[in-house]
């Protein structure tokens, strides 16, 4: 091992250990060389490196792995966010038409008025309707996206413009809706979507590379150190490659393209063929799969319907043909993340894992697990797969008196198990944490917070969502530093040793491992969530450089 070139010297090394084990600290100093961490100890690591340059953080902060998000969006967030309306905190039509009516007065005559964050409860029980903005704003092209990115309210303008029907087919569940007088502007699930986003002005490259710069700056600047990015359209693969010809990408990006719902195997190999690309701090690396939609919208996949007949297909109208996919991708050594909000999504792609077993590089996952009964709990440490959950959908998109869009559709029985990752933990299910950035709160230590209380931290007066599946504050770190970091490796080339490089040992003290770390001005083991979700970042390492704080 070459001597140290950087000393990092702090209160404590934050060591979080397996599963019920009490974190500890490893010392108050730790050693760099290159990418690489050399040594972890006391002050005789300054003696036994006399020509390392030391950094010290005071004797009250907390040097830690570095937290990963283990579900964004930096690509279509930091485009939907760029010069559009964000429209939370808006829960009614009179909120709405304001709001609307300020982007009108500030924009072109001629220009779109586009929005991200609707929250569908604004419609006050209704199911959300665009004809209401020709009352509002005659004539003009509104489209909003729904704060779960699965649908958009848009205006008669924009129906006619693109000349949509209500009688579209597509190959997966999504819908034009439509009554007796035509589209209602309901427009819902990606493929629909995308038949209105194909219309939408695009900013040109260079701004749009800057939109997912500051996206990825303010990332590392609440602490991350790494995101996977659970979409890759066009143009995601120019724009890191833009921003890398700027200089170094402030965080690692793990991307996993969308495998379209019922897509053929042409279509398939295509996105095997991605695999590996990248570049020094991004890589193709995995698969996504919706297998079903949202609840909120009635496209999630329960057992049993919701109240309004809804929630209970699949979005793969082939259920086989997702099958043959994930099987597809597995014997090429591809691990997969597939979106499975309800119960009975959940427990089929168990049964897919079952069958296909696990790609050797990283486990399968499933992201969100919205509500699911007491035998699905326990499959997921029976099959090894692991369960990417947000917390902040937990507590922000619902209301806790049940009286939200998602809780009355579903149910209180379902309700009730809702977003389990105490019971998940506690069945020894592999866990990792995450935002669902655009559509939940980027920072992580808000995340964190979120899942101790089960509440929105800094808002005492909300009620708490099932707050027996609280966990505490070692869970919650340890789900977002070395359990991801064990289990999905590197993303990108380790300062340019090559993608192999990307798998050495991440998330941990020992020496040899990558030097991802981040630094807190104290220890969140001794604060309370309130205090952990505004604890100061002092700064990250990607690759044993300083990336912020410096």
């Amino acid at each position: 091992m070459r001597d140290a070139e950087t000393i990092l010297r702090a209160g404590s090394l934050i060591d979080f250990g397996t599963a019920g084990s009490r974190p500890e600290s490893l010392g108050t100093h730790l050693a760099i060389a290159g990418d690489r961490i050399v040594a972890v100890g006391g002050a005789e690591l300054e003696r036994a490196y006399p020509a390392a340059g030391v950094i010290d953080f005071g004797g009250d902060a907390a040097i830690l792995p570095g937290l990963i998000d283990c579900h964004t969006h930096p690509v279509w967030g930091s485009e939907s966010q760029g010069g559009s309306l964000g429209l939370g905190g808006v829960t009614s039509l009179a909120q709405l038409r304001e709001r609307l009516e300020a982007a009108r007065a500030a924009a072109d005559p001629d220009a779109w008025i586009t929005g991200y964050d609707l929250d569908v409860n604004a419609f006050e029980g209704a199911e959300p309707n665009g004809r209401v903005f020709e009352e509002w704003l005659p004539g003009r092209r509104v489209s909003l996206m729904t704060r779960d990115a699965h649908a958009l309210v848009v205006s008669p303008a924009v129906v006619a413009g693109i000349g949509l029907t209500g009688d579209e087919v597509f190959a997966d569940a999504s819908s034009i809706v439509a009554d007796a007088g035509g589209p209602t502007g309901w427009v819902l699930e990606l493929q629909a979507m995308d038949l209105v986003l194909a219309h939408l002005p695009q900013a040109p490259l260079a701004v749009q590379a800057d939109y997912l710069a500051d996206a990825l700056r303010g990332f590392a600047e609440t602490g991350l150190t790494e995101v996977h990015a659970l979409d890759f359209h066009e143009p995601s693969r120019e724009l890191y490659e833009e921003l890398e010809r700027r200089g170094e990408l402030p965080v690692r990006v793990r991307v996993y393209p969308l495998v379209p719902a019922d897509s053929t195997p042409e279509v398939w190999a295509g996105i095997a063929a991605l695999q590996g690309v990248g570049g020094r701090r991004w890589r193709v690396d995995g698969a996504k799969f919706m297998l079903d939609g949202t609840a909120d919208n009635g496209t999630a996949w329960f057992a049993e319907p919701d109240r309004l007949g809804e929630n209970h297909e699949a979005l793969w109208r082939s259920t086989d043909a997702y099958r043959e996919a994930v099987r597809f991708f597995t014997e090429r050594g591809v691990p997969t993340a597939t979106h499975a909000i309800g119960d009975a999504a959940v427990d089929f792609v168990l049964d897919v894992v079952a069958e296909v077993g696990h790609a050797p590089s990283a486990p399968h996952r499933i992201e969100h697990i919205e509500s699911i009964p007491d035998a699905t709990v326990a499959r997921f440490a029976e099959l090894g797969v692991v369960a990417s959950i947000q917390p902040t959908h937990a507590t922000r998109l619902t209301e806790a008196d049940g009286s939200d869009n998602w809780s009355r559709r579903i149910g209180p029985d379902r309700v009730a198990h809702g977003w389990r990752i105490r019971d998940l933990i506690a069945q020894g299910a592999p866990v990792v944490l995450g935002s669902d950035w655009p559509i939940g709160v980027g920072d992580p230590r808000v995340s964190l917070a979120d899942a101790q209380l089960r509440r929105p931290v800094g808002e005492p007066d909300r009620g708490e969502h099932q707050p027996e599946q609280k966990i505490d504050a070692a869970a919650a770190y340890r789900s977002m530093t070395s359990v991801p970091a064990g289990l999905f490796g590197g993303a990108g080339d380790v300062a340019g040793a090559g993608a192999g490089a990307g798998d050495a040992p991440r998330g941990r003290f020992d020496p040899g491992s990558v030097a991802d770390l981040t630094v807190l001005a104290a220890d969140p083991m001794g604060l309370s969530p309130e205090a952990q979700a505004v604890n100061p970042v002092l700064a990250t390492f990607v690759d044993g450089g300083r990336v912020v704080g410096a």
